[in-house]
């Protein structure tokens, strides 16, 4: 009975929106609220928030399958100054982790959108090495070590001055700043990119544990680290930008392969303000990577945008993310904030080539595609500049839509809000609905296969934080 009315419900809606699918439209919002998380932690930090504080979910969105979703905050709140804390640029050791959404869309026949949708937050899983980390220890500031560590447990956490000696690959370095995250497809892992490194690692999707690093390529390391990210951008002349590294990553549909996208080109192809990005992959069997040149000023001539996010369409083809840093939180009206079509048929590998002019023949989105304008989609929808959020740094594909018919593919979306409500609102999730022509043709479109994952024995409080994972499919169908 349940789905015969959700099926009329439906089918109410088609015969508002009309039965072709001309071009993507929104489907749904809809905004995590609550101050607190579900990581059990308490005590403050360095800057006098919680430490369980609830925000800036929209560094990364990852599909777990079903109606579950793993949304990644950052390094942390460093929006807020405190005493002493300009050495390291007011970040603090607040502890990384990922939290499971599950995302409940709802037919509204009478609404002004097609669905409504409940965002509930039911797990939060906190990141850690087994081996011991290097943590800071700036003078007259808090000890960077967490309370919560144990002889096995070295939790990763955002304060900048966690690092020892080397180069910003350096694996056991405390400081971790997430941007980019994808589930394995076995459903047991999750791997996460960062911008401190880059790193990529691989960490075990119910415990939080660190199972793997990726060796990444060594023209992506600063040599030369400091708590500052400014001190540490003029003391380079090579690799990643403080505070712009690894800051997207998809995986592709099979599970086989990462795709990184650095947010800005490496100090060595034109720093910040250049326009020849990076996308790394990374076969995850071998560690095998490969790097392609990408160029951010191919929207808009002498324009360079940051490098959001990447998401895989097929195993070649990938949608990326560019936007600007105004909107919602900025105090400014938005101006960009697009998703592009771009192919990897064919291109050309640039790991031993270095500098803008030299990585420029090799661009591999010459003749990328618009797919969605977010900002256009958004104010058609009655959203102005000014509340369009700054920071759309989430991108993820998720469950299949049959309606009527047809199939619409759900692409989500959602805003870094700095954990700052009061100024970047809340933690929003935008879901749109993309036909096969949206996205290239009939059958272009392959989605992630993500194994379902079994309830471990004795174990009977995981089936929240994974719910929705007992019985996957690609669809859900709606006859």
């Amino acid at each position: 009975m349940q789905k015969k009315l959700l099926t009329l419900m439906i089918a109410a809606v088609i015969a508002q929106m009309g039965t072709a699918q001309a071009a993507p439209i929104l489907l749904a919002t809809g905004s995590l609220t609550g101050t607190s998380d579900l990581s059990g932690l308490t005590g403050t930090l360095e800057n006098g928030l919680s430490g369980n504080i609830l925000g800036g979910l929209g560094s990364g969105l990852a599909w777990a399958g079903g109606n579950t979703f793993l949304a990644l905050p950052d390094r942390g709140p460093n929006a807020t100054s405190y005493t002493g804390g300009t050495a390291v640029d007011n970040t603090t050791s607040y502890i990384s982790r990922f939290h499971t959404v599950s995302m409940s869309l709802t037919a509204t026949p009478t609404g002004t959108l097609p669905f409504s949708l409940t965002p509930t937050l039911t797990g939060t899983t906190l990141l850690y090495s087994p081996t011991a980390l290097t943590y800071g220890a700036t003078a007259g500031l808090p000890s960077a070590i967490p309370t919560v560590n144990t002889s096995n447990q070295f939790f990763f956490t955002g304060r900048s001055d966690g690092f020892g000696t080397g180069n910003s690959l350096n694996v056991s370095n405390a400081r971790l700043d997430p941007e980019g995250i994808r589930v394995s497809a076995d459903g047991l892992s999750v791997f996460i990119s960062d911008e401190y490194g880059p790193y990529v690692y691989q960490f075990n999707r119910i415990t939080g544990e660190r199972t793997r690093t990726f060796t990444l390529p060594s023209n992506l390391a600063a040599p030369n680290l400091s708590s500052s990210g400014n001190t540490e951008i003029t003391g380079n002349t090579t690799g990643r930008v403080a505070n712009k590294g690894m800051e997207g990553l998809a995986i592709s549909p099979d599970g086989t392969k990462l795709i990184g996208f650095m947010q800005s080109p490496l100090i060595q192809d034109g720093g910040d303000g250049g326009n020849m990005n990076r996308i790394v992959t990374i076969d995850i069997a071998s560690g095998e990577t490969h790097q392609y040149a990408y160029d951010n000023h191919l929207s808009d001539t002498n324009k360079n945008y940051n490098s959001s996010e990447i998401v895989a369409i097929n195993d070649h083809e990938f949608m990326v993310l560019e936007r600007d840093g105004k909107g919602l939180g900025d105090g400014s009206t938005a101006v960009v904030k697009r998703i592009y079509k771009i192919d990897l048929t064919g291109a050309t590998d640039v790991s031993s080539i270095s500098g803008a002019s030299n990585l420029q023949p090799y661009a591999v989105n010459i003749n990328k595609t618009l797919v969605l304008d977010i900002k256009a989609a958004l104010n058609a929808n009655g959203i102005t500049d000014a509340n369009v959020p700054a920071k759309i740094e989430g991108l993820s594909f998720g469950e299949d839509v049959i309606v009527n018919g047809q199939t619409l593919h759900t692409l989500w979306i959602n805003n870094d809000n700095d954990f700052l409500p009061t100024v970047a609102g809340t933690n929003n999730f935008y879901v749109f609905g993309l036909s096969d022509t949206d996205l290239g043709g009939s059958n272009n479109f392959v989605n992630q296969s993500i194994a379902p994952v079994p309830l471990p024995p004795g174990l009977p409080l995981l089936g929240s934080a994974l719910l929705g994972l007992g019985a996957l499919t690609r669809r859900r169908k709606v006859k």
